[in-house]
């Protein structure tokens, strides 16, 4: 295999994140695939919003597998991780992306809040 500098740049961004930098990364990808997918599923073009969509429950089943439950606020994330998965499967069935566009502002909401989160971290 060839060497690519910019995938060894990209590896090595990755291996040098924080867990909150990661968070947000999380979270910034499950905002653009299911953006993505709503444009999908409006142009008709069922195959790419369906890997959108599948995309996005992996980066959420993914978040729900790193909850440490011990604290309350994790069962309230994984329900709330439940909900979107749920939605994504219903919109996937029914072609439905008004369901993705009601859900897409919440999870970048959460994505705003960790990020403010992670850059508290760091100032103590």
């Amino acid at each position: 295999m060839a060497f690519n500098p910019y995938t060894k740049y990209k590896e090595q961004s990755v291996m040098t994140m924080t867990q909150g930098e990661m968070l947000v990364k999380l979270y910034d990808e499950a905002v653009k695939q299911l953006s993505g997918a709503a444009l999908y599923i409006k142009e008709k073009d069922y195959a790419k919003a369906n890997v959108a969509l599948q995309k996005t429950q992996r980066i959420l089943n993914y978040l729900t597998s790193t909850l440490n439950f011990k604290y309350d606020i994790s069962n309230n994330l994984a329900a709330l991780y439940d909900f979107f998965n749920a939605q994504i499967v219903k919109a996937n069935i029914h072609k439905d992306a008004t369901l993705l566009e009601e859900i897409t502002p919440m999870i970048a909401e959460l994505r705003d809040t960790f990020a403010q989160a992670d850059r508290l971290a760091k100032t103590k």
